[in-house]
């Protein structure tokens, strides 16, 4: 336990460095990043104060944080998202969507990774929770084994891998000293992985008949190998037990990075029954709670062992809400986006605009609102900063660093944030412009998304190329005004084309 004169000692550390321009490396704070899967701008009553959802430990972060209303992923899904927070890199330079079942790694070895950067400065890193970045699993599987016919031929049956071999590509090979996951809650193999290998072997085919039936969604569960007595429902409460036993094992002398990204509330939509009917949201609001809690504790764990006056702790989510919003929207009055239009994949606000809160006791001031755009790309020049670490020109290649934003130097540090979910369709926010060359919207929940739109009075236009919304005036995207303003899209089409084909946006790049 650290004592009293220690935490006076860190103070008195932080508030010298933010007032003199000193380095934070002397201090090396510990970082927590926790990282919710699906989970919409509008469902965090910080966000929203018409939510439907208590949120109680979160909006306690934000109370004693730093939180952002202009806070973005790269993506509008999983994968391309956590990549470029921990790259520092818009994924679309590399790929665009999410890695399948039993998919290969997205890191390349030459690519430096935030926990490798972290690492070389003496942290102690630990991943804990969903992955979704591929694992390297050809190097386990026998050959010769047939997919199971009835179920698709990419259904693997358990036989289809040595089990007793190491997954060689996983976290552990791209900067992280212990990882235990589930990789993907709805993906195969259905069992744990500590660092490198299985815990228990899969020996039976996922079945979800043999869990309890949902009571919101689909379980959107890939066919797979399964171990035995794996439930989804255990997922929250054992991934935050594991995280809560790796912080009390930490000590003072040894500053820590801890990715803590939890795999809900994307479907399966499995609250635990202690959590059933603690929202006005549904089953998907109750998940939420649970998730909630689940930081909660962490967040205690950090106090209790007395490292949290010393830890930075950053909170967000990969991208917004599934389709399910809609029915939610329509059965709950919550509407999980809101005060944006859209949902997860969409390049409207919905798909990427999603919660972002910072606290660094000592730094940043309780309660502070920042409405400067910012990305989760930028986490990664940020703690550069704060480490004392220099990144070099071919890495983290639009990562801006948000210290001086954090620190409350400024006001603004990065002013264009460009956002991609499928190829070749982009949008691209400058100020408070953004021009969407083609606005993917996705089938499922069609129906209910025009109900969604007759019921919020939105106009009844098809998308097109080259649309352009002001959000200072129009935060809901409402009003195309492209043929009102053609010599702002020509100048944001001739930006976004710089950007995408000069290979870096970092500021601190100056000659590639």
């Amino acid at each position: 336990m650290i004592n009293l004169t220690v935490k006076k000692d860190l103070a008195a550390v932080a508030a010298f460095a933010l007032f003199s321009g000193a380095t934070f490396a002397a201090i090396q704070p510990n970082v927590l990043i926790l990282y919710t899967d699906d989970m919409g701008y509008g469902d965090l009553n910080a966000n929203n104060p018409d939510s439907e959802i208590p949120t109680p430990n979160l909006d306690r972060l934000a109370a004693e944080g730093m939180t952002f209303t202009d806070g973005h992923s790269s993506s509008g899904v999983c994968t391309p998202s956590r990549y470029a927070m921990l790259t520092g890199r818009y994924h679309w330079r590399k790929f665009h969507g999410i890695v399948g079942a039993f998919g290969d790694s997205m890191f390349n070895a030459a690519r430096l990774t935030l926990p490798e950067m972290m690492q070389a400065k003496g942290y102690r890193t630990a991943h804990i929770g969903k992955w979704h970045l591929g694992m390297g699993w050809d190097a386990i599987r026998n050959e010769g084994v047939t997919p199971v016919k009835s179920l698709g031929k990419r259904a693997q049956p358990p036989e289809a891998f040595d089990w007793s071999k190491k997954v060689p590509d996983g976290p552990t090979a791209h900067g992280f000293d212990y990882s235990f996951t589930d990789c993907v809650i709805n993906f195969p193999p259905y069992c744990w992985l500590e660092n490198d290998k299985v815990v228990e072997a899969p020996d039976c085919m996922m079945d979800t008949a043999l869990w309890k039936p949902l009571k919101e969604g689909n379980w959107e569960c890939r066919p797979g190998p399964m171990a035995a007595g794996w439930d989804p429902h255990k997922c929250i409460p054992t991934l935050t037990e594991k995280a809560i036993a790796w912080i009390e094992q930490q000590k003072n002398d040894t500053p820590f990075l801890l990715y803590f990204a939890l795999p809900s509330p994307h479907a399966p939509i499995v609250p635990n029954d202690g959590f059933v009917g603690k929202s006005k949201a549904g089953p998907y609001g109750d998940f939420v709670v649970e998730s909630d809690d689940a930081c909660g504790q962490l967040l205690k764990a950090l106090a209790d062992s007395g490292l949290a006056d010393n830890t930075i702790v950053i909170f967000s989510a990969d991208n917004g809400p599934e389709h399910y919003a809609y029915g939610r929207d329509q059965k709950y009055d919550h509407w999980s986006s809101a005060p944006f239009r859209g949902i997860k994949r969409y390049l409207y606000e919905g798909g990427h605009h999603v919660p972002f809160v910072v606290k660094w006791p000592g730094v940043t001031k309780a309660g502070a609102v920042s409405d400067a755009l910012v990305s989760q790309i930028d986490i990664m020049a940020t703690l550069a900063a704060i480490i004392g670490y220099e990144l070099p020109d071919d890495q983290a290649e639009d990562s801006h660093n948000l210290l001086p934003l954090i620190q409350g130097k400024t006001k603004a540090v990065r002013t264009v944030h460009v956002h991609n979910t499928f190829e070749d369709q982009y949008g691209i926010r400058q100020g408070d412009w953004v021009l969407i060359n083609c606005p993917k919207i996705a089938k499922k929940g069609s129906s209910l998304n025009r109900k969604w739109a007759e019921k919020h009075n939105y106009p009844n236009e098809k998308p097109k190329v080259g649309m352009l919304y002001n959000l200072k005036t129009d935060m809901g995207q409402r009003h195309d005004i492209s043929s009102e303003h053609p010599e702002t899209v020509e100048r944001m089409t001739a930006l976004l084309n710089q950007i995408r084909e000069q290979g870096y946006s970092s500021p601190r790049i100056k000659n590639p």
